[in-house]
């Protein structure tokens, strides 16, 4: 008999109160254990009309985190949940103290098989910091972070990324293996509306009711009106990697304006190029419905 691989052990850095679309990508590792090993997720900071301060932001997310395990129930191993950073960096190389940086500092250097992989899927405050504080983990973890645009993009003036650059050049210099998803133009393919979400999502669980209901509110419902779920293409990178199409490139140099600056001899990385929109949807609305049904 074929010996089989153990599955990949993931974190999941996430800004989860931010939008509606952490929520979907956090579920959907959640919804599958046959393929992901979640280990623990980390609250991101933001700021903007939904959390005045960074602190507030990572605690709205915090408890988002909670709300969408109690939903998805027991029928996934529940990762551990830590709170991240408060505030943004202070500098190019001054990391935040947090639970979350600390946790992920200690889980990188434990991991014995294999690579953690760091699902990033806000401002990397956590993450960068964890680098800055234990360099060694740049060799036991590799990085999927959803920020920024395509390298050919006019800018790269990207919510994730602009809400810590310090944080976002640590990653785009770091030595982990990296695959960079852009918003524009690969992220933004995923859009779903509230008709298809209440047709395939909301019928079948509390879950699916909670995501559409969010989904709903969160826009204007205007005919033809959707919402881009970016962070899914995260999760579906690592449950099935043949979703995502990647090139290997030079990784982007990040300049003051945010615009993407020369990459001459920088370090190559993997930046996601084109996905699977509707596959990624089926798996998704196929796990959410299977979750109905078990309850």
């Amino acid at each position: 008999m074929p010996t089989q691989l153990p599955l990949p052990a993931a974190v999941l850095d996430t800004d989860t109160f931010n939008e509606v679309d952490d929520q979907f990508a956090l579920a959907h590792l959640l919804l599958s254990p046959s393929q992901v090993n979640l280990e623990a997720v980390y609250a991101a900071p933001f700021s903007n009309d939904r959390a005045a301060t960074p602190a507030e932001g990572m605690e709205k997310s915090y408890g988002e985190i909670l709300r969408v395990l109690k939903l998805v129930g027991g029928t996934a191993t529940q990762p551990s949940v830590y709170r991240g950073s408060t505030t943004y960096l202070n500098g190019p190389r001054i990391p935040v103290e947090s639970a979350a940086a600390r946790n992920l500092v200690e889980r990188a250097l434990a991991q014995r098989q294999g690579r953690l992989h760091v699902l990033a899927i806000g401002a990397c405050t956590n993450v960068a910091s964890a680098l800055l504080m234990e360099p060694k983990i740049a060799g036991r973890i590799t990085i999927t972070w959803l920020g920024g645009h395509a390298p050919h993009w006019s800018n790269t003036d990207e919510f994730n990324l602009r809400q810590d650059v310090h944080a976002s050049r640590v990653l785009l210099d770091t030595d982990a293996p990296f695959l960079l998803v852009p918003c524009d133009p690969v992220a933004s393919h995923l859009a779903v509306t509230v008709p298809e979400l209440e047709a395939h999502l909301a019928p079948y669980s509390a879950l699916g009711t909670y995501l559409t209901d969010i989904v709903r509110a969160y826009g204007n419902n205007a005919p033809g009106w959707s919402k881009v779920i970016w962070d899914i293409a995260v999760s579906a990178s690592l449950i099935n990697p043949k979703w995502i199409r990647t090139v290997e490139e030079e990784s982007p140099l990040l300049n003051d304006d945010l615009t993407w600056g020369d990459r001459t001899d920088r370090r190559k990385i993997r930046i996601a190029r084109q996905l699977e929109r509707d596959a990624i949807f089926a798996d998704f609305y196929t796990k959410t419905k299977a979750l109905g049904l078990l309850a």
